[in-house]
This record gives C-alpha cells, sequence and structure tokens, in this order.
C-alpha cells in the first residue's frame, strides 16, 4: 500500500492549525484536534504527542517556499531532519558548531554521521558548510585565534551566500548595507 502524496500548500493555507488541521498529526499519529487540556488531564496525552513531527515541518516548509522564503524554507527542512536525531546528540552539535570548538576532520565527522547515520543531507551540507567557511575564517579548533582577526577583514571574509542574503534583505528592507 503506498502513502498518498503530500498536499501542495498555497500561503492561502496558513496558518495550518486553522486552515489545514487535518494535515497535522502529532509524532505518534493523533490528529492534532487531539490535543486538548482535557486529553492532558485525563493522561490520554504522552509527551512525544506535544512534540512536532517532521511531517508538519515540511508543509512549514512548503508555506515558507509558497511565500517566497526560500532560507526559512531550508530551516525547517533541517529542522524536520533533526526530530531523529536524539537530543543530547543535537545539543553536542550545537555546541561542536561554536567557534574554535571543532577542527576540520570533526565536523565533517559529524557531517558524514548526520548523512550516513540520521538520514540529514540538508543538515550535513549545513555542517560542511560551516567546517568551511570556519576554515576560511580560521575559526577551527586547531587554528591560531590571532590570526582570526586578519581573516576577518580579509576579502572573502563574507561568503558569497552570506553577501547575496545580506543583499536580499537591504533590498527588501531598505536598509543601507
Amino acid at each position: 500500500m503506498s502513502t498518498p502524496a503530500p498536499p501542495t500548500l498555497t500561503v492561502a493555507d496558513y496558518p495550518l492549525s486553522i486552515n489545514r488541521p487535518e494535515l497535522l498529526r502529532t509524532p505518534t499519529g493523533k490528529p492534532v484536534t487531539a490535543l486538548t487540556m482535557d486529553a492532558v488531564v485525563s493522561g490520554e496525552l504522552t509527551a512525544e504527542d506535544l512534540r512536532i513531527a517532521p511531517e508538519t515541518l515540511e508543509l512549514q516548509a512548503q508555506l515558507a517556499d509558497a511565500s517566497g522564503r526560500t532560507q526559512l524554507a531550508a530551516n525547517f527542512r533541517r529542522a524536520a531532519e533533526m526530530t531523529a536525531i536524539p537530543d543530547a546528540e543535537v545539543l553536542s552539535m550545537y555546541n561542536a558548531l561554536r567557534p574554535r570548538a571543532s577542527t576540520a576532520a570533526q565536523l565533517t565527522a559529524m557531517a558524514d554521521r548526520l548523512e550516513q547515520t540520521h538520514g540529514a543531507p540538508v543538515s550535513a551540507a549545513l555542517v560542511r558548510e560551516a567546517a568551511e567557511v570556519y576554515g576560511r575564517r580560521r575559526l577551527l579548533a586547531d587554528d591560531d585565534p590571532e590570526d582570526a582577526a586578519t581573516a576577518a577583514t580579509s576579502p572573502d571574509a563574507v561568503t558569497p551566500a552570506v553577501a547575496a542574503d545580506e543583499t536580499a534583505a537591504d533590498e527588501t528592507t531598505g536598509s543601507p548595507a
């Protein structure tokens, strides 16, 4: 038996909880309409019922795409992937991604683990990009902190993706660069 294709959403579907509640389910499969105070008091709901399902995050990503917010959509997709990763590992990854907290090899290993163990290619790509940027800016654990000041003022201190995002934000908000 095949799973039906997810619906194509438009901005008119936002917010999903009001306009498309039939699409929303808990990670245990309960409909979002089952999330009531009475269900909490009676013990019908567990902590797992109160977590967000990856399918819900993907639906939110579709809404973001439909409204032209591609970066927000990418964030929702990474979040959807990360729902399968244990909380302790997510916290460890967060700490490892801080500047000078990890070597290039450690970040590469993290990206490989995300992809191979957790099936999270979008998140793995972000970690690989962070490793590349940290390398250029001399922000890896084995880099000399004094070199970071020089790297931060070099012509390629801002990645093309960051520069494009900043330009788009300036055009949208009318803010000076």
